[in-house]
């Protein structure tokens, strides 16, 4: 069997790591950059910080600072008019998963411009130009966004949340500067981290795992199951570890998938606008226990590097108890209801999630009334 795995080209860590752009922008001769960004980004003064630098290099940038939320197809063509209107020749996306999947979204229709809809973008997309090149630095410690070929974009009609992959979206330069990521509300650290633990999880149990994906999801858990609670409290070396930890959950499950946390959680963002990470976390325990039937052995390796006492028998029980413990202790509701489910939403749901690419790669098959079951449970 051929495995085929996909990385950016250029990665740099740690506190202060933003210094590394000018270089990378001299060397790669840039002339005309679009920023994009979120009026929250902007207001805390961290889109400054890299703005700065283009100012000192003379370099001519234009801002895109309306990305909201769970992004929409609206959202992303309102950036790529501005790209398109000043000719830009690379983009540089300051910010979370939201900024950074936009900026994916603009920089491949700027080169496939028969994409333009945004709709068909959805699921693998055959794009033949590589993206504009992006230069992506993340503010949140969760999504690994810059470092995937993955990209979420809202279509606000259907109230669906569009997964695309393409590896000609992948940033060319990713600067993890964990500084950046250090005025993360607590609120935002807890959810971002706990999605980077769900795609460890999840990229550990899919059905396309291999033993390149096995190493970087079992060294992301590890890294991110110990030190989540001390970066959530914003001790250095932690957020240190947590940056790097979410990162490596990225190159794992950007390869071989995820599994129905995701598939469920992209309809509570679509539906009811729920943060991705609150969604993810809420989810990860209840499907956790529902998938252990089927891989207990998968589940005994990762109580192992979680420090965990547990063997096969009783390792689904020990690992979900220690996730369900650790949501609490970040203080993550543990019900859909909490973020505005009704019992009457659960079969549009269902539906939704059993269409979502990301359920073919869950371990253990699903239908609708399974999926149901679930939301239930979770209810």
């Amino acid at each position: 069997m051929v495995s085929r795995f996909v990385l950016n080209e250029t990665s740099f860590f740690g506190w202060g790591a933003r210094e590394a752009l000018p270089n990378e922008l001299v060397k790669r001769k840039y002339k005309r950059v679009l920023v994009v960004t979120d009026k929250i980004i902007m207001e805390s003064g961290i889109t400054k910080k890299i703005t700065g630098m283009l100012e000192a290099l003379e370099i001519d940038y234009h801002v895109f600072k309306d990305v909201v939320p769970n992004p929409t197809i609206s959202n992303v063509k309102k950036g790529l008019k501005l790209a398109n209107k000043h000719h830009v020749d690379s983009i540089i996306a300051v910010g979370g998963g939201s900024v950074i999947d936009v900026a994916k979204a603009i920089a491949v229709v700027s080169t496939n411009p028969e994409y333009n809809d945004i709709v068909s973008l959805e699921g693998t997309a055959n794009t033949m130009n590589k993206a504009l090149p992006i230069i992506a630095f993340p503010t949140t410690a969760g999504t690994a966004a810059e470092v995937t070929i993955n990209y979420v974009i809202t279509d606000e009609e259907r109230k669906v949340k569009m997964v695309c992959v393409d590896p000609n979206d992948i940033p060319i330069v990713s600067i993890v500067d964990t500084e950046l990521m250090a005025s993360m509300p607590v609120k935002v650290a807890a959810a971002t981290g706990l999605d980077a633990l769900t795609h460890a999880m999840e990229c550990y149990i899919t059905k396309a795992h291999n033993e390149m994906s096995d190493m970087f999801a079992l060294k992301a858990i590890d890294l991110i199951y110990h030190n989540l609670e001390k970066a959530v409290g914003k001790e250095s070396a932690a957020m240190d570890k947590m940056a790097l930890g979410q990162y490596i959950a990225g190159m794992g499950f950007s390869n071989v998938g995820l599994g129905i946390v995701h598939s469920m959680a992209h309809q509570l963002g679509a539906m009811y606008n729920t943060p991705h990470g609150v969604a993810n976390a809420i989810l990860l325990p209840y499907v956790l226990e529902y998938n252990g039937e089927v891989c207990p052995q998968r589940f005994a390796d990762m109580a192992k590097i979680m420090g965990l006492e547990a063997d096969e028998s009783n390792a689904v029980k020990v690992v979900v108890d220690a996730i369900r413990d650790l949501t609490i202790r970040l203080d993550i509701p543990q019900h859909i209801s909490e973020v505005g489910v009704k019992e009457s939403d659960i079969p549009i749901l269902a539906e939704k999630a059993l269409k979502d690419p990301c359920t073919p790669g869950n371990p253990r098959e699903m239908d609708i009334v399974e999926f149901e079951n679930l939301f239930k449970k979770a209810l």
